[in-house]
């Protein structure tokens, strides 16, 4: 079985506002998610697994609801502390599976039915800075 995981993601990683924590946590739920995006562990169970405290998991995993890569659900939907990631963030049995899930996930979006990801717009990795860093110890 294939393992797909969202070339959106997996490509502009690097440029997302995120700590170094929180990308780890990132790869983190994505390996520990359901074909698709579902999360079908809940919060006490992923801090026990990852090794902090659940306060620490919702730390991590604030930011990336900002971004929209993980969502919760509606409260009135909520059952437990359940979260998924966003479609255009998932993993995938195949590339087949990700391109129809991708498609029906846009077509969500465009409906307002589904929020879309917060990712910056860069076409390509921003250039490295040039020289030595100006380090100074206050």
């Amino acid at each position: 079985m294939a393992n797909v995981m969202s070339p959106i993601i997996a490509e502009r990683i690097w440029a997302l506002p995120l700590s170094g924590s929180a990308v780890k946590f990132l790869q983190y739920l994505v390996s520990r998610s359901d074909f698709g995006g579902g999360l079908s562990v809940r919060q006490k169970d992923m801090a026990a697994e990852y090794g902090v405290t659940p306060q620490a998991v919702s730390g991590l995993m604030a930011p990336l609801c900002e971004l929209n890569i993980v969502l919760r659900p509606r409260s009135e939907e909520r059952n437990g502390n359940s979260y998924r990631l966003h479609p255009l963030a998932a993993k995938y049995e195949s590339p087949e599976s990700m391109e129809a899930a991708f498609r029906a996930a846009l077509v969500r979006i465009q409906a307002g039915d589904l929020p879309n990801l917060k990712l910056p717009t860069y076409q390509q990795a921003p250039p490295a800075p040039t020289g030595r860093p100006k380090l100074q110890v206050a």
